[in-house]
């Protein structure tokens, strides 16, 4: 009985820990103004923007949006998700192979 409430007294232990750092973290962040600073950083960009799209219009140049906007979308493409991928490939193959084995196996022996 002892051993198990000291089990659950570590696990209670170490989530309160985690959640204390992970609270601490997100406090000093929004103290120093980490959050208000990125967002501001993505306000200026998109001044910047507003100012060469106006620019633009003034000069008579063709307008294309993708010129204006920030691309949002992330690539995620590196060594570690492309090994992911062809090993995740690799494992759907072979159980494919699988099941029509077993498949073909149990057609036979119903076939007889």
């Amino acid at each position: 009985m002892k051993k198990k409430t000291k089990t659950h007294e570590r696990i209670f232990k170490y989530l309160f820990f985690t959640l204390f750092i992970t609270y601490i973290a997100l406090y000093f962040s929004g103290t120093t103004g980490y959050y208000d600073y990125s967002n501001y950083k993505k306000t200026v960009l998109t001044n910047e923007k507003i100012k060469q799209f106006e620019q633009d219009v003034k000069e008579g140049k063709e307008l294309n949006l993708e010129n204006y906007l920030e691309s949002t979308s992330k690539d995620y493409n590196n060594k570690t998700s492309s090994l992911g991928l062809n090993v995740s490939k690799k494992i759907g193959d072979g159980a494919n192979v699988a099941i029509d084995y077993i498949f073909k196996f149990l057609n036979k022996m119903f076939e007889e």
